[in-house]
């Protein structure tokens, strides 16, 4: 498939299939972008394809893989020929005692939110630095940036925080081939994977109390995938939760 309109943009999502990774892909959609979304669940993702149309590009699979993250990049250049932007959405947040984490919990942590960047950003980075233009963004945590003693969550703290130095990182390495590298950093925003009850509690871990919405984080993205003198940026959109004790 291609597309008539030559001034879209390719890009691809990871954990496109719901909450905060689905609004990002309905917004480049709707710019008239192409987006290749992916997520583990392929009934999810249809439905995503069956609701945002030809534009939209459904590859399942743990991202964490590989072979999953090869298989995204080939269908993005097998279906536009190229990649503008890639968004590192998926990620699992597991806040526990640290004492309390288990083999298991590593495993999921590190393969979805640590290997599920890495793979698929090699493939595109050097398709970007090749073609010398491209967005990568990753969508890491303001909890890693600011922890707190209100939510025990030192593995995502980990991995979450060594995003954000890897985007630092790779920012640098890749800036004179005119690859922008960024990060948007969120608080707790307002999906239904938070039960009502638990509104107020979460509410309180930002100094707005408020909880920010799907839309904040798309804001976000959108302004980073067009900028052009902005990369190793941590922006953080979470209430002004990361800016210090209050």
């Amino acid at each position: 498939m291609n597309t008539s309109n030559k001034t879209a943009r390719t890009v691809i999502i990871t954990g496109a299939s719901s909450g905060i990774g689905l609004a990002i892909a309905e917004a480049f959609v709707k710019r008239g972008d192409n987006v290749i979304g992916n997520a583990r669940t392929l009934s999810r993702l249809q439905e995503t394809a069956e609701k945002l149309g030809e534009r939209f590009v459904p590859v399942d699979g743990d991202i964490g893989d590989p072979a999953t993250a090869k298989r995204v990049f080939d269908t993005a250049i097998a279906q536009f020929g190229k990649v503008d932007i890639l968004v590192n959405n998926a990620g699992i947040f597991l806040p526990k005692p640290f004492a309390d984490y288990t083999p298991d919990d590593v495993d999921r942590i590190f393969d979805t939110n640590l290997k599920g960047f890495l793979y698929v950003t090699q493939l595109a980075g050097k398709h970007m630095a090749d073609n010398r233009s491209g967005h990568i963004v990753n969508v890491t945590a303001s909890i890693a940036m600011q922890p707190t003693a209100r939510i025990g969550a030192l593995l995502p703290v980990l991995v979450k925080g060594g995003l954000n130095q890897a985007t630092r990182a790779l920012a640098i390495e890749l800036a004179s081939s005119n690859v922008m590298v960024n990060a948007v950093a969120p608080g707790v925003i307002d999906t239904p994977m938070h039960a009502p009850e638990t509104h107020d509690f979460l509410k309180g871990l930002h100094p707005t109390h408020t909880m920010g919405k799907d839309q904040d984080i798309v804001d976000a993205v959108m302004y980073l995938t067009g900028a052009s003198f902005t990369t190793g940026t941590i922006l953080a959109v979470d209430g002004g939760a990361s800016a210090g004790t209050w």
